[in-house]
């Protein structure tokens, strides 16, 4: 599977662009400075629980696309996990893939290990006997080779080291039994912050499609008079517009105000009472203390009051940032954050998660 290859989302998250020309800042309600970090061919990050992640990065012109996870939760009893990726066209998916460090057999005796496939996705788990090995072994090694029935690819080791040494600083755990690099012998390691609890709360009203047509058509024109140039009138966006009644007296409207090839920017205003004049802008809070009403490919459900947005750095989605917002009956709260910021065939689902949270 060709991917296309020198993709990058720009330095500096919140001032990134994508692909479409949409800004990506505005999808970027960082609760702190979670920026994920780059160590030569990996990239790790941590969320607000300081659970990390790192990733391998795949060479941008790699095909097939292979890479390593490795995910550790915080607290002094947490096992790291760490799980293989390899995206391939095959007619028979592979049952077992063979591991090659430098060439020399990985584990040693070179036992085919058994995999899972998804599609064109291939998964395999490492035992955690395996995970302490391959990372041992990382330390000199400087590539690790799969090969399986009609395929082949190679994953980088450059920058592992440091990235999951700078994983065990996050943690707490340098020079403790438990660090997965510079070890050592304390035993005192940080539990984990607490989960946040997001209560959301559905839309308790019902509007019909041809109001709420008719309530984001007013806003559209209340805004033009206070912004002429704040939202484009085109009308394949109009077309996308959408209103909710929240409860007795809020009404929630979406106003798709610019796109792209695979992006489109929705802003999100607060109505009291079906009346425009009071429309006031979502507050969606960033981590430098600004706040933006925009989101990127977003979508409000009702049912459960939440909205999802997924912004993409180019079409197949393999880069961007996702994550959501719930409503509580007063305000819009951050629910959870994703973020991968190089265009190298990574599935969404492996992204770095930078927030999460409970939501009852």
């Amino acid at each position: 599977m060709r991917r296309n290859a020198g993709n990058r989302i720009p330095d500096g998250w919140k001032g990134a662009a994508l692909g479409a020309g949409l800004a990506l800042a505005p999808a970027l309600a960082f609760a702190a400075d979670p920026e994920p970090k780059s160590f030569r061919d990996w990239m790790a990050g941590c969320d607000n629980l300081k659970s990390c992640t790192a990733l391998s990065l795949p060479a941008e012109t790699a095909d097939p696309v292979a890479y390593l996870r490795l995910e550790r939760s915080a607290g002094p009893d947490m096992p790291a996990e760490l799980t293989l990726r390899l995206r391939g066209d095959w007619k028979t998916p592979p049952r077992s893939v063979q591991l090659k460090l430098d060439g020399a057999p990985f584990p040693a005796g070179g036992k085919a290990m058994p995999a899972e496939t998804d599609g064109d996705l291939l998964s395999l788990t490492f035992k955690p006997a395996e995970v302490t090995a391959l990372i041992e072994a990382a330390r000199k090694a400087t590539k690790l080779a799969i090969a399986a029935p009609q395929v082949s690819a190679e994953v980088s080791l450059s920058g592992s080291v440091a990235a999951l040494l700078w994983i065990d600083e996050q943690q707490g755990r340098l020079n403790t039994t438990s660090a997965l690099i510079r070890k050592g012998s304390g035993t005192n390691v940080p539990a984990a912050p607490a989960l946040p609890v997001v209560t959301a709360k559905p839309a308790s009203g019902t509007l019909s499609e041809r109001d709420g047509k008719a309530l984001a058509a007013a806003l559209r024109k209340e805004l033009k008079q206070r912004d002429p140039d704040g939202c484009e009138d085109d009308e394949t966006l109009i077309s996308i517009d959408e209103a909710w009644t929240l409860d007795g007296t809020h009404s929630l409207v979406s106003l798709a105000c610019s796109r792209g090839a695979y992006n489109v920017s929705h802003a999100f205003w607060m109505i009291e009472r079906g009346d425009a004049k009071t429309a006031k802008p979502v507050v969606f809070p960033q981590g430098d203390g600004d706040a933006k009403n925009t989101l990127v490919n977003a979508e409000f459900d009702p049912k459960s009051g939440r909205i999802n947005f997924f912004a993409k750095g180019r079409g197949i989605g393999d880069c961007g940032a996702s994550g959501g917002y719930a409503w509580t009956g007063s305000t819009f709260v951050q629910t959870d954050l994703s973020l991968m910021g190089e265009c190298r065939g990574i599935g969404s689902e492996d992204w770095i998660t930078l927030y999460r949270s409970e939501i009852k």
